[in-house]
């Protein structure tokens, strides 16, 4: 069982930049892919990112790609989300989600992970 924990969120103004991160409860961390997902208000939960368990394959959402870099750190259970440019379309509740192993065809599937973290809030204002 994993135990994760988001946290970075916050209210920011158009343009500026936020760096999340998930800590992982455990000893083995490093057997998990994990990713990013984002849920606006009245809409579906979207995948933003992914990162397998070394960090060496990672992947964006269209949406997003070019404004974020996913990374971790193994050593200290936790994984990362730097994010530029926000935008009010960014505006959402970011969730961490682990799985074993990178779904190399799956990984933008809600449903392809195993556990979740709470969320942190993300408010992007014009």
């Amino acid at each position: 069982q994993v135990q994760l924990v988001e946290s970075g969120g916050g209210l920011v103004q158009a343009g500026d930049s936020l760096r999340f991160s998930c800590v992982a409860s455990g000893r083995t961390f490093g057997n998990y892919a994990m990713g990013w997902f984002r849920q606006a208000p009245g809409k579906e939960r979207e995948f933003v990112a992914a990162i397998s368990r070394t960090g060496s394959t990672t992947r964006y959402a269209d949406s997003v790609k070019g404004r974020l870099t996913i990374s971790r750190d193994n050593a200290k259970n936790t994984v990362y989300l730097q994010m530029i440019s926000l935008k009010p379309e960014d505006t959402a509740v970011y969730y961490c989600a682990a799985r074993l192993g990178f779904a190399y065809t799956t990984y933008a599937q809600t449903d392809s992970y195993d556990y979740w973290g709470q969320g942190t809030q993300v408010t992007v204002s014009s």
